[in-house]
C-alpha cells in the first residue's frame, strides 16, 4: 500500500541483526521502509536509566515519527501505528504514555489480539519470524540506575549473540548492574551455559568494555523484566 510506511528505529539499543532482518523483509515484501534515528541518546533523562526510561525512549521516537509523517507529501492525515498488543497492557509500559501523548494507535489492542494471536497470524501467512523469540531493546538489559551507554549495549549484543551461537539457546539475556554481568537462560537450558562458554562470553564482552567486572550465570532462571527488580545473586566464574 503506497499510503503505508514502515518505520524502524536505528539506535545503539537495537541489535544490528534486528535491523538487517527488517531491511531484508522490506526488500522481499516490497515495503516502503524508513530507517529513523531518534534522539534518545542525546537525552540525559534516558541515559540516566530511571524506572521510566522507556517513556523517554518512546517520546523521542514518536517525535521523530511525527516529523517523518509531516515530511511525507501526497497524503493527508497520517496516523502513527504501533505493534503493542493486549498482553502489553498487563505490564509496566511507560512507553504507552508517550504513545498516548502522540496520538499513536495500537491496532492489535483495538482488535483484542494477543502475542500468541500475532504469532498465529504470522504462521498462517508463512512468515519466517512467527516463532522468533521476543527481543526487547538492548537497554532493557541494564538494571534501573545503570547508565545507558552505546558501548555497554554493544557488549550486551556481542555477549548474547555469542551465547546463542555456542549453545543454540534462543532466549538469553546478559544483564548489567553497573559493571557486573548476569547471564539469564531458562531452567532447561542452564546446563548448556558451561564455564567455558561463560569465559568466552566474558572475553568477548570485555573486548568491547574492558572494565567489566564479574560475568556469571544467574542463580535464577530467565524472567522478563528482571532489570526492574532487585538483582539476584550471581556466582561469578570468569
Amino acid at each position: 500500500d503506497a499510503a503505508t510506511v514502515v518505520a524502524h528505529a536505528v539506535t545503539p539499543a537495537v541489535p544490528p541483526a534486528a535491523t538487517a532482518r527488517v531491511v531484508d523483509a522490506a526488500r522481499r515484501h516490497g515495503w516502503t521502509l524508513e530507517l529513523v534515528r531518534s534522539a534518545e541518546f542525546d537525552d540525559e533523562r534516558y541515559l540516566s536509566n530511571p524506572g521510566d526510561r522507556c517513556y523517554f525512549c518512546k517520546a523521542n521516537l514518536y517525535d521523530e515519527l511525527t516529523k517523518l509523517s509531516l515530511g511525507l507529501g501526497g497524503h493527508a492525515g497520517w496516523t502513527l501505528l504501533s505493534g503493542a498488543n493486549v498482553d502489553d497492557l498487563g505490564e509496566y509500559r511507560p512507553g504507552l504514555t508517550a504513545a498516548a501523548e502522540h496520538d499513536v494507535r495500537h491496532p492489535y489492542v483495538e482488535a483484542g489480539v494477543t502475542k500468541d494471536g500475532i504469532r498465529a497470524m504470522a504462521r498462517a501467512e508463512g512468515l519466517g519470524w512467527a516463532s522468533l523469540a521476543a527481543a526487547p531493546c538492548l537497554a532493557s538489559r541494564l538494571y534501573t540506575g545503570t547508565r545507558v551507554t552505546a558501548t555497554r549495549l554493544r557488549a550486551v549484543d556481542v555477549g548474547e549473540e555469542l551465547l546463542r551461537a555456542r549453545t543454540g539457546v534462543d532466549v538469553v539475556r546478559c544483564r548489567l548492574r553497573e559493571d557486573e554481568v548476569s547471564i539469564e537462560v531458562r531452567d532447561e537450558d542452564r546446563a548448556l551455559v558451561t564455564d567455558a562458554v561463560i569465559a568466552d562470553v566474558a572475553a568477548a564482552m570485555r573486548a568491547v568494555v574492558p572494565e567489566l567486572g564479574p560475568v556469571g550465570l544467574d542463580i535464577e532462571a530467565y524472567a522478563p523484566g528482571r532489570s526492574f527488580l532487585p538483582v539476584a545473586s550471581v556466582e561469578p566464574v570468569a
